[in-house]
């Protein structure tokens, strides 16, 4: 076994070690607990990620064998190592800001369970990224909803928590019967599990099964994406779910529907012509410019971080629709360029998103509220998470150098490209796209100008918030972190 198989051995028998130490260990014990385990197993996945991205050489093994569909397999390449970093960043900020942070909940709710489900939630999102085959995707898919599931009820004492549960699992069902239908498809058709047989056997399907692997891989990994119309359920579950369970959710989870998209329809069964790619442009416009409406019209603050999640997520979505579009005209110049601003707003939005939420939590335990008509003047009291929460403001809004003027304004150069493609529609499409997207950027301003003026500025406006103390060192630290890292994608 190689270093990079050593490292992914590391990350599992953390997560699975770290799980099981936490049903042993003292209840007071497990927020520590979560934070070292979570920290060192998200710390080697970032190795392992980097070491792929560095040499450019994917990491291949085969576990065991599936008669008579071959072996199950494990492979990381750059895509799914980019991904695998992301993660990683989110999840070591989240396990670092939960040693304090869960301290609100001793005495009320199971610290012990929350130690697992986080775990495991980490080890089944590392499985899904490093799978090589339809059997462990699936699989280690299932284990992602359903323990993503038990952290968003995780308050199940709070009225909304197990609705809000129950929907996401069951909207997120839905479209994981979607996408087994495609992989069941590809196997059959291939005889075998493992990707490069699936892509050699979706090498010869036809205009109308490409169109059809495409609509329903679209529609079931857009449900865990967020994308409109099938994201109801992400407003609800974000808000209910734990502040450092919501940042991985924002940051890591979605992503994984980005993942799905982009590894079915860019990857092993390509779409070959334009139409695809509108569909994903139309989609992600809409996305970002209902998604932004909605957070612009909230006064809780983990709800509008919810309702803006799916707006960034919609940002990526139509960079990777005028890839598509672009790369179907035989353009690869503005392909690359649109998946280059795609990719980078996606880590982006998990950069400050992340921090964003953990923001939120902060806010919400140490002011009593997360209801912005009952906040201000908490710069004064908590300057340090103030601090942090206006860099993830300015990012999140787009304003320059930030991170999130980067990539939005990269995405927004790529519309532009347009002007090259022969097709009138086409050229209009991404016209009302750039116009969409230019009016979703000017709304995220006035969202989280809002959001920073009424939260942190002014004076008090309830008993609560002149009370606010600042947040322990540990929850400040993961939120810095996040911030520096905010810093450094946009300057750099």
């Amino acid at each position: 076994m190689d270093a990079n198989g050593w490292l992914l051995v590391t990350v599992f028998a953390l997560c699975f070690g770290g799980a099981l130490a936490g049903l042993i260990v003292p209840e007071r014990r497990n927020p520590v607990l979560l934070a070292w385990a979570g920290a060192l197993a998200a710390g080697g996945a970032a190795a392992l990620a980097l070491r792929v991205l560095w040499t450019g050489a994917a990491y291949k093994t085969a576990l065991w064998t599936i008669f008579p569909f071959g072996a199950l397999s494990v492979s990381v390449d750059r895509m799914s190592a980019l991904f695998l970093l992301v993660a990683a960043a989110v999840v070591m900020a989240s396990a670092v800001f939960s040693a304090s942070y869960l301290e609100r909940y001793a005495g009320h709710y199971s610290l012990k369970a929350m130690s697992a489900w986080f775990l495991l939630l980490f080890a089944s999102i590392v499985l899904i990224l490093a799978a090589g085959d339809a059997l462990l995707f699936l699989l280690a898919w299932e284990a992602m909803s359903v323990s993503s599931y038990l952290l968003v009820t995780f308050e199940h004492r709070q009225r909304e928590s197990a609705p809000a549960g129950y929907l996401m699992l069951a909207m997120g069902e839905a479209g994981f019967v979607a996408v087994v239908l495609v992989f069941l498809f590809l196997v059959v058709r291939a005889g075998a599990l493992d990707f490069p047989a699936l892509r050699a056997a979706g090498d010869g399907l036809g205009p109308a099964a490409r169109w059809l692997v495409f609509l329903l891989t679209f529609l079931g990994f857009g449900v865990k994406a967020g994308l409109v119309p099938v994201n109801s359920w992400l407003p609800r579950a974000h808000p209910a779910a734990p502040a450092n369970v919501s940042a991985v959710l924002s940051g890591v989870i979605l992503n994984l529907g980005l993942y799905g998209i982009v590894r079915l329809n860019f990857d092993l069964v390509p779409v070959g012509t334009a139409g695809p790619g509108i569909v994903v442009l139309v989609v992600g416009t809409l996305s970002a410019l209902i998604g932004i409406l909605y957070a612009a019209t909230e006064n809780d603050l983990k709800a509008m971080l919810a309702y803006s999640s799916i707006e960034n997520i919609g940002i990526v979505t139509a960079g990777l629709g005028a890839c598509l579009v672009f790369s179907a005209y035989g353009r690869p110049v503005p392909a690359g360029i649109a998946l280059t601003a795609a990719f980078y707003h996606m880590i982006n939005h998990s950069t400050y998103k992340a921090l964003l939420f953990l923001g939120a939590g902060t806010v919400d335990a140490r002011a009593g509220s997360r209801d912005l008509n009952r906040l201000g003047g908490l710069a004064r009291a908590l300057p340090w998470t103030s601090g942090a929460m206006l860099v993830g403001a300015l990012s999140i809004a787009a304003l320059p150098p930030s991170n999130g003027f980067v990539s939005e304004w990269l995405t927004l150069q790529t519309m532009l490209r347009s002007a090259e493609l022969a097709s009138i529609p086409v050229k209009i499409v991404f016209a009302l796209a750039g116009a969409g997207l230019a009016l979703t950027a000017a709304l995220a301003v006035t969202c989280f100008v809002k959001m920073f003026a009424m939260g942190f500025l002014g004076m008090p406006r309830s008993a609560d918030a002149a009370r606010a103390s600042e947040a322990r060192p540990s929850s400040l630290a993961s939120m810095v972190f996040l911030a520096a890292l905010c810093v450094v994608l946009g300057v750099l």
